[in-house]
C-alpha cells in the first residue's frame, strides 16, 4: 500500500513540476547575489521581496474569501546554546592564548548580542513585527473586495506561542487600519493546537525518525571550517585537538550570523550597550561559497524532515494533514465575503506547502546532492512566510465554477491539477485531489 501511494505521489509531483518555469539561476548564483538567502529559515521576509503585481481576476469573477496560514516574523534565537555554541570556543581560545584579533572582535560582538537576548529567547523582534505589518497592508491592497468590504468578518487564530500571537496582532492592526468596520475575531487556545501546530505521530513520526543517517554525509562533505577557523584562531593544531577540527563551531557561528538579519540594531541600541550599528554584519565573515555550502546542509536537512523526500517515504508533508483538513472544512462553510487567518511556525508552513504541492515544493528528489537544482527552502519558509488561498466566484448575475489562486509568500504558484487559466484553478478539482490524497495517507497510517 505504501509503495502504491508513493508511486502515485511521484507521478502527481512529476506532473506538477512539468508545469513549472525552470530556475533562471542556480542556487549558488542566487546566494552569491543575495547571501541572506543562505540563512534558510532565518531569512528576513523583506530580504526576499515579492513581485509587486498579481494576475487580475478572470473576467466576470471577484475574490470573496481568503484562507491563510502564516509563520511568525523574525525572532531571537531559541536558546542559550544557539549562542554559546560559538561563544564558548572563542572564550576557551582567548583563555589559552589561541585567539586572533578578529576572533576577539567577533567574540565581543557575540557576547553583546547574547547579553541582549537575556529573557528574549524566541521572542519576536522589531523586524518580525515590521514584516507582518507589511504583509497585512499588502493583503488589503491586493484584495480590497474582501478586506475593504464593510463589516467583513475576519477570523484570526494563533498557536499559544507569544511570537505568533504578536505576529497575528501586527497583521490584524493593518487590516483594521485599512477597514475600521472589519469585524476581527482573535483566538488563542491549546484546543487549536491539533491543527495549528500538529505534532508528529504514527507513520509521519516513524518515517521522520530515520532521517539523520541521510543527512550526515552531506553535513560532513559540505563543512569546510579551515578558512574561518584560521581567521578566529592562531593555532591549527589547537583547533584540531580542542574543537575537533572546528566543523561544529563553524555551523554554530553561521547560524548566529544568518539570524542577525532578524534584528534592526538601530532600534536595539538601548539593549546592546556600545553597539556599532554600521559594523555588525557577521555573515560577511563567510565567503559566498561557504554560505552556499552551509545552506546546502540545511536545505537537505529541512527537505528530509518536512518535504516529500523519498528517503523518509514521502510522508513528512502529511504532518499537516489536520491543517489542510481544517482549511477545506472551513472553506466548505463560507457563504459570504470573509477571511480566515492562522498563525504558527515554519515547521507547519513548509510541510503544508509541500502537501499542497505549491510550485516546486512537492518535488520528490532521489539524489540529495542535486536537491538544490529543484527544491530550495528559502523559497518556502523565510521569517513571516505565508500561504494564501484566494477564492473567486462569478459576479452577480454570472455563472461559473468557484476558482482558487494560491500564493506562497505573495507569489503566484502552480497547483497539482490541470487548468487552462493559470494561476486560477477550479476549487472542485483541487478539493477532490487533496481529499483523495489525505484519504490514501490515512489508510496507510491506520494500517501501520
Amino acid at each position: 500500500m505504501k509503495k502504491i501511494l508513493l508511486t502515485i505521489g511521484c507521478c502527481l509531483v512529476a506532473f506538477g513540476l512539468s508545469a513549472q518555469t525552470k530556475y533562471e539561476k542556480s542556487a549558488r548564483e542566487e546566494i552569491a547575489e543575495n547571501r541572506f538567502l543562505s540563512g534558510s529559515n532565518y531569512l528576513d521576509y523583506d530580504n526576499y521581496p515579492a513581485p509587486e503585481t498579481l494576475t487580475k481576476a478572470p473576467k466576470g469573477y471577484e475574490p470573496y474569501y481568503l484562507t491563510h496560514y502564516g509563520r511568525h516574523g523574525s525572532r531571537w534565537l531559541l536558546g542559550d546554546g544557539d549562542y554559546t555554541g560559538c561563544i564558548n570556543p572563542l572564550l576557551k581560545a582567548k583563555k589559552e592564548g589561541k585567539i586572533t584579533a578578529l576572533g576577539e572582535e567577533t567574540l565581543e560582538k557575540l557576547q553583546k548580542v547574547f547579553a541582549s537576548a537575556k529573557g528574549r529567547m524566541g521572542d519576536l523582534t522589531v523586524v518580525g513585527e515590521r514584516q507582518h505589518h507589511g504583509i497585512g497592508k499588502r493583503m488589503a491592497q491586493h484584495f480590497p473586495e474582501i478586506f475593504l468590504k464593510k463589516n467583513v468578518p475576519i477570523d484570526a487564530r494563533s498557536t499559544v506561542v507569544i511570537r505568533c500571537i504578536l505576529s497575528m496582532t501586527a497583521e490584524c492592526e493593518e487590516l483594521n487600519a485599512a477597514n475600521p468596520t472589519a469585524r476581527i475575531h482573535n483566538d488563542v487556545s491549546e484546543s487549536l493546537q491539533y491543527y495549528l501546530n500538529q505534532p508528529w505521530r504514527g507513520e509521519v513520526r516513524r518515517s521522520g525518525n530515520g532521517r539523520w543517517k541521510y543527512l550526515e554525509p552531506y553535513r560532513r562533505d559540505y563543512t569546510h571550517p579551515e578558512r574561518i577557523c584560521s581567521l578566529m584562531f592562531n593555532d591549527p593544531q589547537w583547533v584540531a585537538d580542542s574543537l575537533k577540527g572546528g566543523g561544529s563551531f563553524m555551523r554554530n557561528l553561521f547560524d548566529v550570523a544568518a539570524n542577525m538579519q532578524s534584528h534592526d540594531f538601530e532600534c536595539e541600541k538601548g539593549r546592546i550597550p556600545g553597539l556599532d550599528v554600521k559594523n555588525y554584519d557577521l555573515l560577511s565573515l563567510f565567503t559566498a561559497e561557504e554560505c552556499y555550502d552551509q545552506w546546502r546542509i540545511r536545505n537537505i536537512d529541512w527537505y528530509l524532515g518536512y518535504g516529500a523526500a523519498p528517503q523518509t517515504n514521502s510522508m513528512m508533508p502529511f504532518s499537516q494533514k489536520n491543517l489542510l483538513k481544517n482549511i477545506i472544512a472551513t472553506a466548505d462553510t463560507v457563504t459570504q465575503t470573509q477571511a480566515t487567518l492562522r498563525f504558527g511556525h515554519e515547521v507547519c508552513v513548509m510541510p503544508l506547502a509541500c502537501l499542497l504541492e505549491l510550485g516546486n515544493s512537492g518535488a520528490v528528489v532521489e539524489d540529495l546532492g542535486k536537491l538544490d537544482e529543484v527544491w530550495r527552502n528559502y523559497n518556502i519558509f523565510p521569517m513571516g512566510c505565508n500561504i494564501q488561498l484566494i477564492f473567486y466566484r462569478p459576479k452577480k448575475g454570472k455563472a461559473g465554477d468557484i476558482l482558487v489562486k494560491a500564493l506562497l509568500n505573495e507569489r503566484e504558484q502552480t497547483l497539482p491539477v490541470p487548468t487552462d487559466s493559470y494561476p486560477y484553478y477550479k476549487w472542485s478539482d483541487l478539493r477532490k485531489y487533496y481529499v483523495d490524497k489525505i484519504e490514501r495517507f490515512e489508510a496507510i497510517d491506520k494500517e501501520n
